[in-house]
C-alpha cells in the first residue's frame, strides 16, 4: 500500500493516499486560457515517481532524468507486510536507495552510512528485495532461465506508457513472449515454471531450426552434412588409414638411405652415358661397314670405252699411264678397307665392353634399388606417420559430424516428445488448479458485466506452445472497449492478489485507460473499482482529467462521495499548478 509521495524540493506537491479509490485530478479553472492544458501537470509524472522509487531506471534528459530535475530526491512512503517504510531515491545518485523503517526481519539488510546517518541498499538489491516482499519471489537466482521478475510483475499494477494499455496481458509493446507467459501465469495462480519450460523448449526448437537452415545454406557443412556423404568419406578414410598402417608395420629405415639413393642415381647417369656412347659407336661401325661394301674401283676398259664413245682416241702411252694410276688407286682403296676393318674390329670390341659395363652398372643399381625398395628414409617414415595422423583427425571429424547429425535428428524427435510431455504436465496441473482458474474467470466475468450489458470472457488454455490467454467483450471493436478489457483484467489481478497480505496492495491507472471510453462505462468502472478496492482492502489510484469525469452518470450515492476520493488537484492556470510546482 502506498501512503504518500513527497520530494525534498519545496515546490513539489505532496500526495497522500488511502485504502480504496484515490483520484488524482487535473482540472481547468476559469482563469485558464485556450493555450493552457492539463497535459504535463504531473499525473503521469506521479506514476513515474512511484515506479522510480520502486527501482525503475530513468533516461537521461527525459522525464525524471531531465536536467531541471537533477538532484531531486523523491520520497515514497509505503506499507510492506504490515510495516511502514520511507524510501528515498535521488535522480542524480539513483543507484542508491535510502530506507527508513523496521527491516529487522528482512533477508537482505541495508547498510548504514555513518556520515549521513541513514540506511541504504543498492538499487539491484532493492529490486530483489521487493520481489521477495511483494511477490514472494526467491532472493537467490534459480536454475530457471525464464522466471517472473519484480519489475515485470509490478508493471501490471502500475501501467505507464501507451503501449501498456493495448493488450491486457502485455505491460509494454516490446514485451517478450516468455515474459508474457511466465508473469501472467504467476499472477493468475498457474504454474509459471511450466511457462518457463515452454520457452526453453521453444529455444531448443529455434536453435535446431537455425542449425538446419544454416546447414542447408552451406554455412555449417562441417557440422551436419549428409549422412550418406559422411559414411562414404568415413569408409575412404578408414581404408587409407589401414593402408598406411600396414606400410608403417613393414617399413624399414636404412641409416644410409640417401647415400644409397645418390649412388643409384649416379649409376643411372653412368648407364645413360655409356648407353649413349655405345649407340654412337654402333652407328660408326654401321657406317664403316657400308663404306667397305659400297666402295668399288673403275677398270681401264671402262675408261677406254667411254673415250671411244666420245670419239676420242687413247694412245698406248696414255693407256699405260692410266694403268699405273688405277693400280695406285686400288692400293689406296685396299689400304682404306684395311683401316676401316681395323676400326670396325676396335669399335666392336669397345661396344662389347660397353655392353658389359652397362650390365655391370645395371646389376649394381638393381641391388641398390632393391635396398631402397625394401627400406626407407626416416623422414619418409615420419611423413607416413603424419599422413596417418591427418587421416585419423579427418575421420574423427567425420564421426563427430555423424554424431551431430544423429543428435540433430534425435533432438528433433526428443523435442516433439518433450513438448508433448510438457503439454500433458501443464494440462494436468491446469486441471488441478481449476478452482483458482475459475475464480479468475468469475472475477473477469463480473467486472465486465458491471460495465456492459453482457459479460466478457477470460479464457486460459494450455496448448502445445504454452498458455494461451485471451479476453473478450462482445462488440469490443472500439478503442474504448479495448481499454476496458485492460481495466477488467487488471482489476481481476488485484482481486486475486488481495488474498495475499499486501501483495502488492495497489492498482494504478493513468488517464489513458479511459481514452475513448463511453462516459457511462467510465462511471461504472470508477464505482466498481471503488467498491472492490474497499471491499478487498487494496488501493485503486487513478489519474483523470476533469473534463472526462462523468458526474451525471454516477449513482447518487457515489456522486455525493466522489470529492472525498480526490487526493490532489492539479491546475493548468499557473506554472506552479502541477505536481512538480514548475514547468519546463
Amino acid at each position: 500500500m502506498i501512503k504518500s509521495v513527497r520530494s525534498n524540493n519545496k515546490n513539489f506537491k505532496e500526495v497522500h493516499f488511502d485504502t480504496g479509490l484515490n483520484i488524482i485530478l487535473a482540472e481547468r479553472i476559469r482563469t485558464s486560457t485556450d493555450k493552457d492544458s492539463r497535459n504535463g501537470l504531473g499525473k503521469t509524472t506521479l506514476i513515474e515517481i512511484i515506479h522510480f522509487c520502486l527501482g525503475a531506471n530513468i533516461k537521461e534528459n527525459e522525464g525524471l532524468g531531465a536536467k531541471e530535475l537533477a538532484n531531486w530526491t523523491f520520497i515514497l512512503e509505503l506499507k510492506l507486510r504490515g510495516k511502514d517504510y520511507t524510501i528515498y531515491r535521488n535522480t542524480t545518485n539513483s543507484g542508491i536507495i535510502k530506507i527508513e523503517g523496521d527491516f529487522s526481519d528482512w533477508p537482505i539488510k541495508p547498510e548504514y552510512n555513518i556520515d549521513e546517518k541513514v540506511y541504504f541498499l543498492l538499487c539491484k538489491e532493492w529490486i530483489n528485495l521487493l520481489g521477495y516482499l511483494i511477490f514472494d519471489l526467491p532472493l537467490k537466482k534459480t536454475k530457471e532461465k525464464y522466471m517472473p521478475t519484480f519489475r515485470s510483475l509490478i508493471s501490471y499494477f502500475i501501467r505507464r506508457d501507451v503501449g501498456a494499455f493495448q493488450e491486457p496481458f502485455k505491460h509494454c509493446s516490446q514485451q517478450k513472449e516468455w515474459d508474457i507467459q511466465a508473469n501472467n501465469a504467476y499472477l493468475l495462480g498457474l504454474n509459471w515454471e511450466y511457462a518457463s519450460e515452454f520457452q526453453i523448449v521453444k529455444d531448443k526448437g529455434k536453435t535446431l531450426d537455425e542449425l538446419k537452415k544454416a546447414s542447408e545454406q552451406g554455412l555449417l557443412t562441417g557440422y551436419i552434412g549428409s549422412l550418406g556423404e559422411l559414411e562414404a568419406e568415413k569408409v575412404r578414410l578408414e581404408a587409407e588409414i589401414n593402408k598406411i598402417g600396414e606400410e608403417l608395420k613393414t617399413f624399414k629405415v636404412h641409416p644410409q638411405y640417401y647415400a644409397i639413393q645418390e649412388e643409384a642415381n649416379k649409376l643411372t647417369r653412368e648407364i645413360h652415358e655409356t648407353t649413349n656412347d655405345m649407340t654412337l659407336n654402333q652407328l660408326v661401325v654401321n657406317k664403316y661397314k657400308e663404306s667397305i661394301t659400297e666402295e668399288k674401283d673403275i677398270s681401264i676398259e671402262k675408261v677406254t670405252q667411254v673415250y671411244h664413245e666420245a670419239g676420242l682416241l687413247f694412245s698406248d702411252r696414255l693407256i699405260n699411264t692410266l694403268g699405273d694410276v688405277i693400280n695406285f688407286h686400288e692400293k689406296i682403296i685396299e689400304n682404306r678397307r684395311d683401316y676401316l676393318q681395323t676400326e670396325i674390329d676396335r669399335i666392336s670390341k669397345e661396344i662389347e665392353k660397353q655392353k658389359l659395363l652397362i650390365e655391370q652398372l645395371s646389376n649394381k643399381r638393381s641391388d641398390l634399388l632393391e635396398i631402397l625398395n625394401s627400406h626407407g628414409a626416416l623422414e619418409e617414415y615420419f611423413k607416413l606417420q603424419d599422413r596417418a595422423i591427418t587421416f585419423k583427425e579427418q575421420l574423427k571429424e567425420i564421426n563427430n559430424r555423424k554424431t551431430n547429425l544423429k543428435k540433430f535428428k534425435e533432438g528433433k524427435s526428443s523435442l516433439k516428445i518433450a513438448k508433448e510431455e510438457l503439454f500433458q504436465k501443464t494440462f494436468r496441473d491446469y486441471e488441478e488448479r481449476r478452482l483458482q482458474i475459475e475464480k479468475a474467470i468469475k472475477y473477469f466475468d463480473n467486472n465486465s458485466k458491471s460495465l456492459y450489458s453482457e459479460s466478457g470472457t477470460l479464457s486460459i488454455d494450455p496448448t502445445e506452445t504454452g498458455y494461451k490467454y485471451k479476453v473478450d467483450i462482445k462488440r469490443a471493436r472500439s478503442q474504448g472497449i479495448g481499454y476496458m478489457k485492460v481495466f477488467c483484467y487488471d482489476l481481476t489481478l488485484s482481486q486475486l492478489r488481495a488474498q495475499y497480505k499486501d501483495m502488492p496492495g495497489f492498482l494504478i491507472h493513468d488517464s489513458t485507460i479511459f481514452d475513448g471510453v463511453d462516459e457511462r462505462q467510465i462511471a461504472k468502472a470508477l464505482e466498481l473499482a471503488a467498491f472492490e478496492s474497499k471491499e478487498k482492502g487494496f488501493q485503486y489510484i487513478c489519474a483523470l482529467n476533469s473534463d472526462i469525469v462523468p458526474y451525471n452518470d454516477f449513482s447518487e450515492s457515489f456522486k455525493s462521495e466522489f470529492d472525498k476520493y480526490i487526493k490532489i488537484k492539479f491546475t493548468d492556470a499557473t506554472d506552479d499548478g502541477g505536481l512538480l510546482g514548475i514547468r519546463f
